[in-house]
């Protein structure tokens, strides 16, 4: 492991390894990704469901999605490395009358940007997903341009990327602190030894608080689990078998039942499905609660019916790194010059790294952005009540 390097990125998930490629695009090679598990990719990123979307509530999120998907989708002629992904749409189901109001004014602020998102009333919706129970739901959204993504796939591409370039990265590293010259970052410590540099990029995750207690900066990020399961039929066998035709979709569709944040899309020969629980407090926990598992049914058996007999072949659980207001920290500390934080997208932090990561790039470099980053200063929650991201899945 080098000593000396010009920029060191601690974590590497999706956003860590999407800005060492981004600053390697603009000649900062002498970086150093450090990730602590043996493997890239091991914390959020790939537990994640690998969804990506336009269908935000917030302008700035609607912008990093679109720049985030057009990258997706031609990222093997941009990054090198292909990947797999499939643009089946994302379908949100609005049951509550506050929602309908809400999303009414989100699709408005969508097509305003360009983005092809359409209103369907319940027996539309339920044509675009066989086996949906549509019951109670009083109007829904539909964006052919979302879809599903590989994360492992990404973060490796971005990964190879960047060592092709001459990033050096590092694993099974853990840091285990940050000298300060003063205000300004001078050396980051691990348990490989320390390494000189004036610039730290905080990519850890829900880990990301962690860090910056390190030099005494507060990055309000806390770690929420998420569970996801894979449903077979219930007497094996894959749902595209003929005896199962017509009881879930054939594409990728990412269904989202808004009210009760159950979600569901096909993988492979299963239906992964999900669902947050209201209960869950922070914490780095990340066994699979099978407890919860009769309230996922509960409410996956009331839109998609077939999952009442299904067997649940595996599960994992994950870490969401939630803000208070559900948006991103992108950029630097004023209280530590050469500290940056690139963290907290509560649930959408794969599918914006590749914009996210290109944007605080171009930071780092001195060069104009193109972004408005105020919605996701890291003094913003002591400046004022931000207004936050409400399409939180």
């Amino acid at each position: 492991m080098k000593q000396t390097a010009d920029a060191v990125i601690i974590g590497g998930g999706c956003m860590g390894c999407s800005v060492a490629w981004h600053l390697s695009q603009l000649g900062i090679t002498n970086t150093l990704l450090i990730e602590r598990e043996p493997q890239l990719a091991a914390g959020s990123t790939g537990k994640n469901a690998g969804g990506v979307r336009h269908q935000f509530s917030h302008a700035a999120n609607i912008a990093l999605s679109i720049e985030s998907i057009a990258m997706i989708r031609n990222f093997e002629e941009v990054v090198g490395s292909p990947i797999d992904f499939h643009q089946d749409g994302y379908l949100f189901l609005l049951s509550k009358t506050a929602d309908v109001a809400a999303f009414l004014v989100n699709v408005q602020l969508q097509k305003a940007d360009g983005i092809d998102v359409r209103w369907l009333s319940a027996p539309e919706a339920a044509a675009l997903a066989p086996g949906l129970d549509v019951t109670g739901v009083k109007g829904a959204t539909y964006c052919p341009a979302d879809g599903v993504a590989d994360p492992n796939g990404v973060t490796m591409g971005f990964a190879h990327g960047a060592q092709a370039k001459g990033v050096e990265i590092v694993r099974d590293t853990e840091v285990t602190g940050i000298r300060l010259d003063g205000a300004r970052v001078a050396e980051v410590r691990t348990s490989r030894g320390n390494v000189s540099t004036p610039l730290v990029v905080n990519a850890a995750g829900p880990w990301a608080k962690s860090i910056g207690r390190m030099i005494g900066v507060d990055v309000p990020v806390e770690p929420e689990r998420r569970h996801i399961f894979i449903a077979s039929p219930p007497k094996g066998g894959a749902w595209d078998d003929a005896t199962h035709a017509g009881q879930v979709p054939t594409n990728k569709l990412l269904v989202i039942d808004f009210e009760t944040g159950f979600y569901f899309h096909r993988e492979g020969a299963g239906v992964l499905f999900g669902m947050g629980d209201p209960d869950e407090r922070p914490g780095f926990d990340i066994t699979v609660r099978w407890d919860f598992l009769p309230k996922v049914i509960e409410v996956a058996m009331r839109r998609l019916p077939v999952l009442a007999d299904a067997a649940v072949s595996h599960a994992w659980a994950g870490l969401y790194e939630m803000t208070p207001d559900h948006n991103p920290i992108i950029g630097v500390s004023g209280d530590v010059d050469g500290f940056y934080t690139i963290a907290g997208f509560s649930g959408h932090g794969f599918q914006h790294a590749p914009a996210a990561g290109r944007i605080l790039a171009d930071v780092i470099a001195g060069r104009d952005p193109k972004f408005d980053l105020t919605p996701f200063a890291l003094d913003r929650f002591e400046k004022r009540a931000p207004a936050g991201e409400g399409n939180v899945v």
